[in-house]
């Protein structure tokens, strides 16, 4: 990570938009912004442990970081105020295979690691060595854990398209 403010303000603007996107993904809305800049406020005081190219999952890792604690906070805070609705959020890496309801409750029957090294690879985009980065793990490890994901959505899918059959009475295709 750049030294001089002005290096750091161009790797700030080359990746602000994805990390808001990473964001946008796991938090409301309105949280958005200021994890953002908080992101990039941790990114700053720790530059000298990142690695040249790996700028982006590094960032990712530190959004990850701080939508886990952002979380708690809300969590904390709720059980607090004994508050029971859910607050208004920007659409999750859940919420965008929704649409389709096979693929929903197959996505829903995965693990929160399977969702995650998925979410991280095919809806954020990042490579296998990116996706290790941002979890903390190597690539071999990421490598396994997306094959195995991948295989568990598809076993999914095919229980429930089974399953479908079943109650409907008609054979599975």
């Amino acid at each position: 990570m750049p030294d001089t403010p002005e290096a750091f303000a161009a790797v700030y603007t080359e990746h602000l938009g994805a990390v808001s996107r990473y964001l946008a993904r796991r938090v409301a809305r309105d949280d958005v912004d200021d994890l953002a800049a908080d992101v990039f406020a941790v990114a700053w005081r720790k530059r000298a442990s990142v690695r040249p190219g790996e700028e982006l999952p590094w960032l990712y890792r530190i959004a990850g970081y701080l939508v886990a604690n952002h979380r708690r906070r809300l969590a904390a805070r709720a059980s607090v105020l004994g508050l029971l609705s859910v607050p208004d959020s920007a659409p999750s890496a859940e919420s965008l295979v929704t649409a389709d309801a096979e693929l929903a409750r197959a996505w829903n029957a995965l693990s929160p690691r399977d969702r995650e090294v998925l979410a991280l690879v095919v809806l954020d985009d990042l490579s296998v060595s990116d996706a290790a980065v941002t979890l903390g793990v190597s690539a071999n490890a990421v490598s396994i854990r997306l094959h195995r994901a991948k295989k568990a959505l598809a076993d999914q899918l095919a229980q429930n398209s089974a399953d479908d059959s079943e109650r409907s009475g008609r054979p599975a295709t």
